[in-house]
């Protein structure tokens, strides 16, 4: 399904019935990378997902967006979809526009998988991991197919200068205040062989928030949760 925000066409998809849980995809990605946690959980809460713009079949902006940009078109989406204080779910970038949200909404609950929000001394570091990381997930290939072939389809090297210019913006902003904001029960959800974003920053994050639980998964990589999906699916039907 499509709609028109902020003269952006965007694609989404809700299904499943009960309580609402929005599930916001990483850098580079689409609704399919989050639909195996979603297809999982339809049963009690109504998933909602969206192509952010740039991303999957939804229009490119004609503006470098900022993090607080793409928060607004989620907020604006969620209202014509009657979607009040969700669970908000984001891997990465996604859940970058979920400390945003939290921040600025009321939520239900918070789950971050693999999010960096603290800005490092070397952005442009960050940044080649970030697009690095799309070019090989090994662990794709052994899963259901359901991604491989939509991972990295708008990598820094074939992007258009505006989507150049969002990821400066995306990696070069510090949410720290923003997470110190955020008062519901959080839980983050970290590979500890993540280069992406380090551990270590996840420890940092979990101080920020007041009530927040940090889980580690040994040997998973920035793709955590689909590495471990039936455990992440069991931490988060107790979480929920």
């Amino acid at each position: 399904m499509k709609t028109t925000i902020r003269n952006i066409n965007v694609n989404y998809i809700q299904y499943g019935s009960g309580s609402d849980v929005v599930l916001l995809h990483g850098w580079g990605q689409n609704i399919e990378m989050m639909k195996p946690i979603g297809d999982r959980l339809q049963k009690h809460h109504r998933i909602t997902i969206l192509d952010f713009p740039g991303f999957g079949e939804s229009e490119e902006p004609k503006e470098a967006l900022t993090i607080y940009d793409y928060c607004d078109v989620l907020e604006e989406l969620l209202k014509k979809l009657k979607v009040k204080k969700p669970v908000v779910m984001g891997h990465s970038f996604g859940g970058r526009v979920a400390i945003v949200y939290a921040c600025r909404n009321d939520v239900e609950k918070v789950v971050l998988f693999g999010s960096p929000c603290i800005k490092t001394n070397n952005s442009e570091s960050l940044k080649v991991k970030i697009l690095k990381s799309l070019k090989k997930v090994p662990i794709l290939n052994k899963l259901e197919g359901f991604a491989k072939k939509h991972l990295g389809s708008r990598d820094y090297k074939n992007a258009s200068e505006v989507m150049r210019k969002i990821l400066v913006n995306v990696v070069n902003e510090d949410l720290s205040e923003c997470a110190k904001k955020i008062k519901v029960p959080t839980l983050l959800i970290w590979g500890d062989r993540d280069t992406e974003a380090p551990l270590e920053d996840a420890k940092k994050l979990e101080k920020l928030i007041d009530d927040c639980g940090l889980i580690v998964l040994p040997g998973a990589s920035h793709y955590a949760y689909l590495e471990r999906l039936p455990q992440v699916i069991n931490i988060l039907n107790n979480f929920l």
